[in-house]
């Protein structure tokens, strides 16, 4: 990579982690996709300054990416990270004007988001017998956090017992960007925390080595394969679906509320997402719902 060109890049690196304060996570897929483009910029123009950057050369890139067999939604996340790079450099005033400006992304073909069954989650958490030791314990709570609330895997391992509320019955998650939204607490979910607590106390002889809500045997933070393996465990014996991940549990508690008339902008702040249009794709699940209840109620169907 030009040198330049690598600084610019570092800069805008450390913009992600200190101002957006960007997971790092999110700033290493950054990092990766504007590698890839800068990579191709050397190896088939030779060392360009940012300025001489123009959309011909972008298209190239994108060309190339296809001709790779890269999936129309890979190539829009890098469209998006060389956007935001891009006008990161137009802020700064190092370049006068953006060539991702013409640059549309490809069209992707929507997938509605896995979910599973309310059926299945009523059988989930009526018949399933969890082990009745601290393990057990802590992984049906695991189970009914992910469900009740939507909260993402990271929100879950991060969640501390101070973001718990009793008194309000709600649950202060701290999302993307560290922006905080409360969650309601269900009946179910408050008594199982409340177990859980008096559990904890009592396991960890008065108090666990970590302030973190949910923590193994020994006292520490849980690991994100750890709460995988327990998802897809326990999912898999209630349902068929292919996929079995704390994302579906997600997917499902959008779905479950949207299936039962809730708004979507509520549905929204619930997940913490920044716009409706991330949430917007539940509508299309309720829309398959009422399409089958309609062939399967509707005499002419």
């Amino acid at each position: 990579m030009y040198i330049s060109n690598r600084q610019e890049l570092n800069s805008f690196l450390e913009y992600l982690k200190f101002e957006k304060r960007y997971s790092p996570l999110t700033i290493r897929s950054y990092q990766d996709d504007l590698t890839y483009f800068f990579d191709y910029l050397v190896t088939s123009f030779g060392e360009l300054r940012l300025v001489e950057i123009k959309p011909a050369i972008v298209r190239s890139w994108l060309a190339s990416q296809r001709d790779e067999g890269l999936s129309p939604k890979s190539i829009s996340r890098r469209i998006s990270s060389l956007k935001s790079f891009f006008k990161y450099l137009l802020r700064q005033g190092i370049v006068e004007v953006s060539p991702l400006t013409t640059i549309t992304s490809p069209k992707q073909n929507k997938r509605l988001p896995v979910y599973v069954e309310q059926k299945d989650i009523a059988t989930l958490f009526s018949y399933v017998e969890f082990p009745d030791n601290w393990e057990g314990q802590m992984n049906k709570l695991l189970m009914e956090l992910l469900y009740s609330t939507g909260m993402r895997l990271s929100e879950l391992i991060s969640l501390k017992e101070t973001q718990v509320d009793f008194h309000k019955n709600n649950l202060k998650i701290l999302g993307k960007g560290n922006k905080e939204r409360l969650v309601p607490m269900t009946k179910e979910l408050k008594a199982g925390l409340e177990s859980y607590l008096n559990e904890k106390r009592s396991f960890f002889d008065g108090a666990a080595s970590t302030d973190y809500l949910l923590v193994n045997t020994k006292g520490n933070k849980l690991y994100p394969k750890y709460v995988q393996l327990v998802v897809k465990k326990y999912l898999s014996l209630i349902t068929t679906i292919d996929k079995k991940s704390p994302h579906v549990l997600r997917h499902t508690f959008a779905t479950h509320l949207m299936n039962n008339g809730a708004e979507l902008n509520a549905v929204k702040e619930l997940l913490g997402h920044s716009s409706l249009a991330a949430t917007q794709i539940y509508t299309h699940n309720s829309i398959e719902k009422l399409k089958d209840i309609h062939k399967k109620a509707h005499p002419k169907a």
